[in-house]
Order: structure tokens, then C-alpha cells, then sequence
């Protein structure tokens, strides 16, 4: 085993020049697969600010600074870089505003709702024009019951927003400024503070079902009080795009008119063209670890999306081995995809309380698919209260978010010793 500080130009290249300090580099054999596994803290101190425009609550994404640390160190402006397990766009966003072409995709159709607005950006004066116009129905009110979260007059504000978006929709009349409320909207209906549409509630990572809500509002001995739909819109839409530059909207304009925004199967993109992909970051669903009718129930209601079915077309694996049948099938279209030399920085965790490491499975996986394996790079990071929500308290148990398998395709297998 090394220890100490070692050659960044004899592991992982590029990726590791101008990081923080190696910690460890050990050699290791998963699976019959020797390979290096690097250890350190490379971009949570002294990292670059991340962009205001990422502030969209989704449950299970990542820091913008773990895709942008290998889109520095592995590409170049002009090259695509792609995320099969989109989310809410982190990747793709941190590609654009670094000059780069984007490509995402997501099974679950809320991540183009998330993602793709962000890229073609209105006016506030814009937003707010569209707003006036829309006005409100105060007899507008929800087929479901929604009185746990809402005052009335607040449900009824967002029934008419839902009711002018789905016909928009239905109209094929929807445009770049009602694509921005919406997406504003559905990051805006519950949550636990004043910038919410809802009474206090859990973080807005996912939706708390009504009936939990109910238990939540007579503990707090709260009552949900009005709060104005059109003003926290306009006030999100600030926040969203504080800080950024014209250089900022030029580059994200352009990546999204050229971008690809797809909604399927991670295992067959045929819009994706072959060898078009120069690096893919991504994170995929850790076996069944998110349950999508549960945690998005009240985002499918407002955007007229079946979440019961969606969560039918999934595929959600409860075995580590059909985890790793799924996984194989999407390394090979992403072998296809990937131009020669280009990589594929796969993130994966710890679940089970660590009884599981992903990262040791993954290995073979790409490797049956063709790529060649760089090796192993754990980020070491200090979690926040967020990350202790969801029961991540150290390295050692519930979701490690910072284990990262790096392949590189067309390339021989590199010397591994001792």
C-alpha cells in the first residue's frame, strides 16, 4: 500500500491537478480487479462558490462541485457532457455554464420540469407580467384534500396557476416564461420556511403524506396561513439568479439550445448519438432506496403527471444482483455513446449502513461493458444537518455520497503494483 502524497500524473490524470491534498492511495482487488483507490478532500475546502441557479430542492443529489471537479479536469469547452440519472440537473447546469454541450436524461419525468427551464431563463419582469395575467380563481379548489398544507386562499392561487399550466400544456402554447413558473412552482409547495407555499413541513426533499402532515400540524399547534403564490415565486426567481453574469445566460442559452433533454430508459437513448459523449457524471437510484409515488406525490398532482404509473415503468431494484443487471445494460449504452478517451465518473454509495459498497460492484460492471477502469476516488466531507435528515452521519454509515468509479473508454488497462 502507498501512503502520503503521490504523483497526481500516475493517478487519475488531469482530475486530480490543482485539487486538495491526496490523503491515501492503496492499491486493491475487487473481484479478481486490481485497481487504485484514492482518498482526500478535494472540493469541499476552498471550493469555488456553486452557482445560486442550483438552489432546487430534490431528494439524493449531489454538491455542483463534484461534477464540475471532473468537468474541469476532463474536458474542454465544446465537449458533451451527459447524465443518464439526471435528477435535478446538477450536472448538466455546472456543464453549461462551463461552456460545455449538455446532454440529460431521467426515467421520471419531474427532471426535465427541474432541469430544462433553468437554461433559458425569463425576466423577473417577465415572471411577474405572466403572473398578473394568470391572476386567481377564488373558487379554484383542489380534487384532493389539501387543507393540511394550504390556507385556502393559498390552494386556491395554486389550483389556478396548475389548471393555466395544464392547459398551456394541452394547448402546446407553453413557453419559455410559464416552463420557469412551473419549475419554480413545483420546488415551492412544501417545505419548512416562510419561502414556501405550505404550513412548515419537512425539508422540501420529499413530499410528507397528508396524513403525516395532519400529525406534524398538531404537534406544532400550527394552522396554515396564507401565503401569497405569485410574491414567493418572484422571490425564488431572485434568489435563482443572484450573482449570475450575462456571460452566465449567453453560455446556459446556448447549451440549451443544443441541448439534449430526454425522459426514458438510462439503458436505451437512441436519440443520444453514438460516440457524441466526451465524460458522463452521474449518480444512479441505489437499489430501492427512493420510492417515487411517496416522495413526489404532491409535485405529480400539480404537474398532472400519474405518479402510480410512472413508479410501474420504473425500474426499482431490491436485489444487488438485478441492481447490477440494470447497470450492466447502462454501461454498455453508455460505452456507446462515449467518444474514445472520454470517461464515465459513476458515483455510487454505501447503503445498508455500508454492508453494501456499490463501488466494488460497479468495477466489473464497466468492465464487462468495455471500459477500462481508472480507479476509485473517495471524497471525504463533512455532511450537513440535511444529510443527517436522511440518517448520513459519517463515512461509515447510510449513503456515502462522495465514492466515485472513474472509467475511461479506449484505452489499455493501466500497470497496477504494489
Amino acid at each position: 500500500m502507498d501512503t502520503g502524497n503521490y504523483p497526481e500524473e500516475t493517478f487519475f490524470g488531469d482530475v486530480l491537478r490543482g485539487s486538495g491534498p491526496v490523503q491515501l492511495i492503496e492499491t486493491i482487488d475487487v473481484s479478481g480487479i486490481r485497481t487504485r483507490r484514492c482518498t482526500g478532500e478535494f472540493w469541499t475546502s476552498n471550493q469555488r462558490q456553486a452557482s445560486s441557479l442550483h438552489e432546487i430542492s430534490y431528494r439524493a443529489c449531489f454538491k455542483p462541485q463534484l461534477p464540475r471537479f471532473f468537468i474541469t479536469g476532463l474536458t474542454q469547452e465544446g465537449d458533451r457532457v451527459y447524465d443518464p440519472f439526471s435528477g435535478r440537473g446538477t450536472t448538466v447546469l455546472e456543464a453549461g455554464l462551463l461552456r460545455r454541450r449538455v446532454a440529460a436524461n431521467d426515467a421520471n419525468p419531474l427532471s426535465k420540469i427541474l432541469t430544462q427551464p433553468r437554461f433559458f431563463i425569463p425576466g423577473e419582469q417577465e415572471v411577474a407580467a405572466r403572473l398578473a395575467k394568470i391572476g386567481s380563481d377564488k373558487s379554484a379548489t383542489a380534487e384532493i384534500d389539501l387543507s393540511m398544507f394550504y390556507d385556502p386562499k393559498t390552494e386556491s392561487e395554486i389550483v389556478t396557476l396548475r389548471n393555466y399550466l395544464l392547459d398551456r400544456e394541452e394547448a402546446c402554447e407553453t413557453d419559455p416564461v410559464d416552463f420557469w413558473i412551473r419549475m419554480v412552482a413545483t420546488s415551492r409547495l412544501t417545505g419548512h420556511s416562510p419561502g414556501f407555499f405550505s404550513v412548515y413541513t419537512l425539508p422540501p426533499n420529499q413530499a410528507v403524506s397528508p396524513d403525516r402532515q395532519v400529525l406534524i400540524n398538531a404537534q406544532r399547534k400550527q394552522v396554515p396561513e396564507y401565503r401569497n403564490v405569485r410574491d414567493l415565486i418572484l422571490r425564488k426567481t431572485r434568489s435563482l439568479v443572484r450573482g449570475l453574469s450575462p456571460e452566465d445566460y449567453r453560455n446556459l442559452n446556448k447549451a440549451g439550445t443544443d441541448g439534449l433533454f430526454l425522459t426514458g430508459d438510462s439503458r436505451n437513448t437512441p436519440k443520444i448519438p453514438d460516440a457524441s459523449i466526451r465524460l458522463t457524471v452521474t449518480s444512479p437510484p441505489f437499489l430501492d432506496t427512493v420510492q417515487y409515488a411517496k416522495d413526489n406525490w404532491l409535485r405529480c398532482w400539480f404537474n398532472g403527471i400519474d405518479g402510480d404509473a410512472i413508479e410501474r415503468d420504473l425500474t426499482v431494484t431490491r436485489s444487488l444482483e438485478s441492481w447490477c443487471r440494470v447497470m450492466e445494460s447502462t454501461f454498455r449504452e453508455l460505452f456507446r455513446v462515449t467518444v474514445p478517451g472520454g470517461h464515465v465518473a459513476f458515483e455510487v454509495g454505501e447503503v445498508r449502513r455500508g454492508r453494501i459498497r456499490l463501488d466494488e460492484h460497479v468495477l466489473p460492471v464497466g468492465m464487462a461493458a468495455g471500459f477500462t477502469p481508472m480507479g476509485i476516488l473517495i471524497n471525504l466531507q463533512r455532511f450537513t444537518k440535511t444529510s443527517h435528515i436522511w440518517g448520513v452521519g459519517n463515512n461509515d454509515s447510510g449513503t456515502n455520497t462522495n465514492r466515485i468509479v472513474l472509467f475511461q473508454k479506449g484505452t489499455s488497462l493501466p500497470d497496477v503494483r504494489e
